[in-house]
This record gives structure tokens, sequence and C-alpha cells, in this order.
């Protein structure tokens, strides 16, 4: 039976919500560019709870309106400790725009999807207005578009090098990465009496301090400290700014990083290292606290909420990803190092979604950032901590790296058992090229075929997630994804183990165009290669440069920071869009373009291939497919 909750089982969003709880003061009050669910994919949500588990008390202002009298930052007075402040789950400029700069026309995060709740650059705007307004209340701003943008960044949708969004705000404190523990840390000095101003050495924290000044003093990081190249060297110089990456990334791959501290006009901003990865208990500990799981009673009649609807009944698995994308943003927030919750943990939550009234019997992800990724970690903890790699399994997996799949296998099967589920899928997106490397391993462990079995003939929806992303070697080595050949051997056995259990299924192979690296001749071979294959594709996307990720950085630069060689970018609409349209060759308004483009280049082998002959039967992936 589903349980009854009441308006105080949410964290308070208005002046009477607050006075429900029986509160005559807040010590905290979050202020987020998302819609308010409590649920712990959202980490306001997250935040909040954790700050009312350490007796605080604690309300949110989600989406509040910036362009009125401001009454929202006002509602609900002064917080007694500080104002925390996030963009919400995604960075609000992603959020709002295309890869082509067009404004979206709808938001995930908002009731009814409908777009216009948020500013651009949120947390920047939150944090001056509450500045403007309450001057002396400390704000401290975390989530994934304040921590992407610690240092100087290159921001798309200006086309600048910003500086350290600490200088840009206005902000006291900036925590980065997952807040949970840096948090709990902040909040138990502030509760011992310690001022804000004097908590330089927090770990997971980014502060400012004036360029002349010593850096705060701590015995474990003053010896390794590491200082980047100034914001204005990195104005005038892309290569320095190349260079800065290099140091950032590899840092915060490290087990135990050092301090990075960069100066920008008078001020330097000091990035202290982050926690270690967090243990299992404290990964059960967040997605334990008692969340409602729901959107906040106020949007009942607004529509339901896209972001939501798409993960109400899934599970994580894990938190981090060792794959290391040159375009992702994972590693860098999340982390490399995966952290696993328990198998009891799981199964509560799963529990506690079967009691819910919406629930039909079906779970659409057991998963995490890669689905697959469950419980994995080194063999041998000691080489991981000298590791400064970006990836785990890129351009080969680490022969240090634990791939068993069985872990995984345990939880499908127990969850499978429970008499309320009907059926668990993954939605996650799979990492085929681990499972088919080891696949090849000659001492490959038995689990991975049984988990490619369990997985494609219990856990597919009719269509399974993969993202090849492209087909060329060359280029794929610019992601730091695999070669194209290990999804020829995935596809084959994907066919395989279909036709062998009498399923019609589908792969859903994800391409992006434009990467730095990508030439428009690899995307005519992209095309040819998937038409050989019998794909039509459209899970596609354009590559969208997002603050502090590898390819973002080889965009604004023009160089790999690794190896400060030239790599070729397309910058230009018409340079993207003449990449774009291969995805599309079999379009007949697309098939007399492209013909053109191919012969004016001189590339008649490439336009014979993919127009000289009739395709055979393809898998047309903007259907689902056809149930038997």
């Amino acid at each position: 039976m589903e349980h009854q909750y009441h308006i105080t089982d949410w964290l308070p969003t208005s002046a009477k919500e607050v006075e429900a709880h029986g509160w005559d003061e807040l010590d905290v009050i979050i202020f987020s560019g998302d819609a308010y669910i409590d649920h712990p994919s959202f980490g306001g949500a997250v935040i909040g709870r954790v700050l009312l588990d350490l007796g605080l008390r604690v309300a949110i202002v989600p989406q509040p309106n910036w362009r009125d009298d401001l009454r929202d930052f006002r509602k609900l007075g002064i917080p007694r400790l500080f104002f925390a402040v996030t963009a919400g789950n995604m960075d609000s400029m992603v959020n709002h725009y295309t890869a082509g700069k067009r404004l979206r026309s709808d938001d995930a995060y908002t009731p009814g999807g409908k777009a216009g709740f948020r500013p651009d650059y949120a947390t920047v705007v939150y944090t001056k207005i509450l500045k403007e307004l309450f001057p002396q209340v400390p704000v401290v701003i975390g989530g994934i578009e304040a921590s992407m943008r610690r240092l100087t960044h290159y921001d798309y949708w200006s086309d600048t090098l910003k500086p350290n969004i600490l200088s840009w705000s206005g902000a006291d404190m900036l925590i980065y990465g997952m807040g949970e523990k840096p948090v709990k840390n902040l909040v138990t000095l502030l509760q011992k009496g310690v001022p804000l101003q004097n908590l330089t050495t927090l770990p997971q924290t980014a502060i400012l301090q004036n360029k002349e000044e010593s850096l705060p003093n701590h015995k474990k990081w003053n010896d390794s400290d590491i200082e980047l190249f100034s914001h204005e060297e990195c104005l005038s110089d892309k290569i320095k700014f190349a260079r800065n990456f290099r140091h950032i990334e590899e840092e915060s791959n490290k087990m135990y990083p050092s301090r990075l501290h960069q100066c920008v006009g008078d001020k330097r901003v000091v990035v202290n290292p982050p926690f270690p990865p967090s243990s299992e208990k404290e990964t059960d500990y967040v997605f334990d606290l008692p969340y409602t799981r729901l959107p906040h009673p106020r949007y009942k009649k607004k529509g339901d909420i896209p972001a939501f609807e798409m993960i109400k009944h899934s599970v994580t698995l894990h938190r981090g990803c060792f794959g290391g994308c040159s375009f992702c943003t994972i590693s860098a927030h999340q982390g490399k190092f995966v952290v696993s919750r328990s198998e009891k943990s799981i199964l509560r939550e799963v529990k506690k979604i079967t009691q819910s009234e919406h629930f039909k019997g079906y779970l659409s992800d057991l998963g995490g950032p890669s689905a697959n990724m469950y419980k994995m970690k080194g063999k041998d903890l000691s080489l991981c901590e000298k590791c400064v790699k970006p990836s785990c399994i890129s351009p080969r997996i680490c022969t240090n790296l634990n791939t068993s799949h069985r872990p995984l296998l345990d939880i499908y099967k127990k969850v499978d058992q429970l008499k309320e589920i009907k059926k668990s899928f993954i939605g996650s997106g799979v990492r085929y090229d681990m499972l088919m490397q080891c696949l090849s391993d000659k001492k490959k462990d038995s689990s991975l075929e049984e988990y490619l079995i369990e997985l494609i003939t219990r856990h597919v929806s009719g269509r399974l997630k993969v993202a090849p992303e492209h087909t060329s070697d060359r280029v794929l080595k610019a992601m730091r994804k695999p070669t194209f050949s290990l999804f020829h051997k995935f596809n084959d056995l994907f066919n395989k183990i279909n036709k062998e259990n009498g399923l019609n299924q589908q792969l859903i192979p994800y391409f992006i165009s434009s990467h730095p690296g990508c030439e428009e001749r690899d995307m005519a071979e992209l095309a040819i290669e998937t038409k050989n294959l019998n794909f039509t594709l459209e899970q596609i996307q354009d590559f969208t440069p997002t603050p502090m990720t590898l390819a973002t950085v080889m965009y604004y630069s023009g160089v790999d920071p690794y190896t400060l060689k030239k790599v070729y970018v397309a910058r230009t609409r018409e340079e993207k869009l003449n990449q774009r349209q291969y995805f599309f060759w079999y379009q007949p308004q697309k098939r007399q373009e492209l013909e053109k483009r191919m012969k004016r280049a001189g590339w008649h082998d490439l336009n014979h291939r993919l127009f000289a002959s009739k395709p055979g039967k393809r898998n047309n992936l903007s259907k689902p497919p056809q149930k038997k």
C-alpha cells in the first residue's frame, strides 16, 4: 500500500510550509534552477535531505522568478548559516540551447516541460541577486554548472574564455563534484562557530583569496600545490589554456590529487583536493535517506515533469565512470572511481518503488552513468593510487581492472525474484566495448557471456542503447573511444543471441558529428559504414562544447592538450551542417546535395560506395520494432 504523504514530508518551499514544519527560523535556504523533485537523482533534493538529517531546518526555492520584484528571493527571509545555489541537474546553457545555439522550446526539469523558468547562467544570476539583497549572508554554490566552471573555462554560448565562477558570481564558496561529504564537513564546522571565511582548507571546495596572500596552510597539500597559468595568460595564449587542462584533468583522475590554484585579476582561486572516493556505507547513506521520490505537491495541476517521468521507476546502482570519454563531464564531476551501493540498499529502493500507486510492475532502469560498471575497481588499489590515466578501458582495458559482471548479474536476478516485479529493463548505456574486449581475452571471465545473454534476453525493452559515437578509428582515438570493429562484433553477437532466443530487438547506436578531429570525409565514411550495417540513424547529435572537457579544450585551442599537436575543428555553422547531413544520407532531399559535395571534393569512391548500389533491408531506428 502506498504511503500517504503530508506536506511536511517535503522540504518547505513557502513561508506557509515553513510554519507547517513548526519552524520560526531557517538554517539553510536552497535556490535551484530545477523544479523540486524529492528524489535521489536530483542534486538539490539530495543536499536538502543530507542537511535535514544533520538536524538543520532547510527550505528550497525551486525556479525562483528573477524577472519581477524578486519576492521569491525574499519570501523565506535570511538563513542562519548560508544560502545554497545550484542551476540544477544540467548546466543552464546546455539546458537552454541546442548545439546550433538555438533556444530550446522545452525544459525537461519544469512542469509541463515548459521553457523559460530559469535564466541563462542560473548560478550566477541567483547568486548576484542574493548578494545584492543580503550582502552579509554567505552564498555557497554547487551542482554541475558550478562544478564544471571552477577554473578558467571556455563558454561556447558566448564564444569566450570565462574566469572561475566564484569570481564571476560573487559567491563565497564553491562545492564541486558530488556534494554530500563536503556540505556535511562545512556544516559541522559552521555549527562549531567557525566563520565561513575562515574555512579555507575544506576538501572538495574552492575559495577566492587575495592574490598576494600566501596559500592556506595545509601540511598534506603544501608540497604538491600546482599553480596554473593565470586567467589573463589563458586569454592571450590558447596553448597555455590547453596546458592548464592537462593538469586539471590529471588531478581530477587521481585518487589523491594536488591542490590547484590560479590567479585572476587581483584574486586567486584555490581549488582544494576532493575527498577520497566514498565507501559503500557512505554511498548507501545518500540513497537511503527518506525521499518521497515524488515532485512537490505544488506541481499537482501544472503537468508532468519529463525528467521525473523518465526516472521515477529507475534505480541508480553506482556513481562515477572510468570510461574517460573526451566529450563527457561525468568523471570530472562524479569521479573516475566507481562507488557502488550495497545489494541491501538497492533492494530497499526497489521495494519502495513497488509500493507506489503508479507502479505497474516494470522498472525502467537498473543502471548508472554506464550501465555495467557496478562494483568494478582496481584489483590492487595501490596501483590505482599512482594512476593518472583518464580512462581504465581506452585505448585498452587496464590489466588491474576487475571487470567481473557477477555482482551485477546477482542484482538483476534478485530484483527479478521480487513478486512485484514483472520486468526490469536496462535503460542506461551499456559499455559494449568493455564487454567485447574482455570476451576476447584468453582468460575470459564466465560472467561476461552470461551477462550478455541475461541482458539481451531479459532486460531489453525492444531496443538497447549503446554509444559507438563514430566509425573512424582516428576520430574515436580523439574521443577516447575504442575501435569501431568492436561494435561490429557486438552487433553480430547481439543479433545471434536474439535469433537463438526468437527475439526481434534492435540496437540503438549513438553517433556524434563535428567532434574535434572529425573531418567531413570521416562523416562520409560513417554513412557508408552504418549503411553497410543496415542502420538508418536517428539517435545522433552535433558536438556541443561544454565546460571542462578535453573535447571542448581541443575545440577552443585547436590542439590536443597532451601532445600540443594541432587538431582539426569544425567551427562554423556551415562546417557543422555539412558533417551532420551525412547522418541522413538516405533522405532523397539530402542525396543530391551530398553527391555534389563528394564529387566536388573528388571523393568518387565514397560517392559510389554510398549511392551506387541499393541498400539492403535497413533497421529504421526512428520506429519501434514490430512484435512477432
